[in-house]
C-alpha cells in the first residue's frame, strides 16, 4: 500500500504565484517518488499539490469540509467529506505517514500545532515531519526554545528553506 503525506497550506495562492508553484512541483516530486497526496481539498495549495501529483499520475486525497460551500478541487482522486473542522483535521492526521507545512493562515497554524502537539505527547507515533516558509520559521524557534525548556523532546518537526530538500527529507524518511 502506498504511503501518503499530508500536506497542509493556505487556500489563498492561484496559479503562477510561487506558493502555488512550490506546491505543485512538491506533489509532483512525491508523487514520482510512489507517494499518495492528502490535503484540505480545496483550492489554494491545496489544489497545487493535488495538481502535481495527479499530473504524474499520483494520487489525490481530499479531506473536505461541508462548512464550506465549495467542492473540493478538481484534482483530486477521492474526497472524504467531514462535518466538523476537527474531524477533518483528525482525519488529515490519521491518513498522513508523514506531514508537510507550507505556507498558511490560523487554519495550517491549527494543523501544524495539531500534528507537532500529537507527536510531542507521543499521541501519534513518530513520523517525519517538515515546514517550510519563514514565518513557520519563526514559531518553530519560539516553540523549540520553550519545548527545550520543559525537557521534551525537540526537532519533531524539522524546517527547510529548500523545498526540493524537504521533498527528499520526506522521501527518505517515510
Amino acid at each position: 500500500m502506498k504511503k501518503v503525506v499530508t500536506v497542509f497550506g493556505s487556500s489563498l495562492p492561484i496559479e503562477g504565484e510561487k506558493e502555488y508553484q512550490i506546491a505543485y512541483e512538491l506533489g509532483k516530486k512525491l508523487a514520482k517518488a510512489n507517494l499518495k497526496i492528502c490535503s484540505g481539498g480545496n483550492m489554494g495549495v491545496m489544489e497545487a499539490v493535488s495538481k502535481g501529483a495527479v499530473e504524474v499520475n499520483g494520487e489525490a486525497i481530499g479531506i473536505t469540509l461541508n462548512h464550506f460551500s465549495s467542492n473540493g478541487n478538481k484534482y483530486l482522486s477521492e474526497e472524504i467529506l467531514c462535518t466538523t473542522l476537527f474531524e477533518r483535521v483528525q482525519k488529515l492526521i490519521d491518513y498522513g505517514d508523514a506531514f508537510v507545512i507550507l505556507q498558511g493562515g490560523t487554519g495550517t497554524l491549527l494543523e501544524f500545532a495539531a500534528v507537532w502537539e500529537l507527536l510531542n505527547k507521543n499521541f501519534l507515533k513518530q513520523k517525519p515531519a517538515a515546514c517550510f516558509s519563514e514565518h513557520w520559521k519563526k514559531i518553530l524557534d519560539v516553540m523549540e526554545e520553550q519545548i527545550a525548556k520543559e525537557k521534551r523532546k525537540t526537532e519533531l518537526i524539522k524546517y527547510f528553506d529548500d523545498v526540493e530538500e524537504l521533498a527528499d527529507f520526506i522521501i527518505r524518511s517515510i
